[in-house]
């Protein structure tokens, strides 16, 4: 058997498989011309909402003083006013399911006990949210965006720290929405959200720390292309 022949009668379809598995657009055209990139310009100004397929929300926390430990939330949305040319004038909303909370290969028990009332007490407080007051550059791209954070019943302020990294208009037949995405870090402490259960001795790290550190990335999806199907559709 000639296996150069197979493999490259089988390339098409590995490519068209990686494409599908990571939730990007995909067409021969481009495929078949990789010395012609895109020319990509800057999103248009508008409303945006956030594409769960490329998102993610992550918490870590000292267990113990061994480890950080990982967590993430799975359901979670968010809405975006973004104009890439005034970033400060942005406003964004975002809303996070607390049951969503996900502890991967942790017992049930360890579950129940930080979903309930000791810790997020999830039946009382079913929904964490964020709204932003206050957007202030540090960079060409990167900014601070203080809001108020209500979690647990409980209203703080919340500041993070966030890079806007790029985005596009939409591209025709592949992705006919504007896209924005960003990546954005901040740290709280439970205690102040009344969640003190479990919180080290002082000169000790025996427990669940109190700082809690948040990591996000997203991908917004904003108004369709000029002359798209989903233009048109509108």
């Amino acid at each position: 058997m000639n296996y150069n022949i197979v493999a490259r009668a089988l390339q098409p379809f590995a490519v068209g498989a990686a494409a599908i598995l990571l939730g990007l657009p995909c067409t021969t055209s481009h495929a078949s011309d990789s010395s012609t990139p895109p020319v990509v310009t800057a999103p248009p100004a508008g409303g945006y909402h956030i594409d769960k397929s490329h998102a993610s929300l992550q918490l870590r926390v000292s267990h113990m003083g061994f480890s950080n430990y990982t967590t993430r939330f799975s359901r979670f949305d968010a809405v975006l006013s973004f104009d890439p040319g005034n970033i400060p004038a942005s406003k964004l909303a975002v809303t996070v399911d607390a049951a969503s909370l996900e502890m991967d290969a942790a017992p049930k028990m360890c579950t129940d006990i930080v979903k309930g009332p000791q810790f997020l007490d999830t039946v009382k407080y079913p929904k964490i949210v964020f709204h932003s007051e206050t957007i202030r550059m540090t960079g060409a791209k990167t900014f601070e965006i203080t809001g108020s954070l209500k979690l647990h019943g409980v209203v703080r302020p919340l500041t993070l720290t966030a890079t806007y990294n790029g985005g596009y208009p939409g591209m025709p037949d592949m992705d006919p929405h504007a896209r924005a995405g960003f990546s954005a870090h901040g740290q709280f402490k439970r205690s102040d959200f009344g969640m003190s259960n479990g919180i080290p001795a002082p000169g000790t790290t025996m427990g669940v720390g109190d700082l809690v550190d948040v990591t996000i990335e997203a991908e917004f999806m904003g108004p369709p292309l000029a002359g798209s199907k989903a233009s048109s559709a509108n």
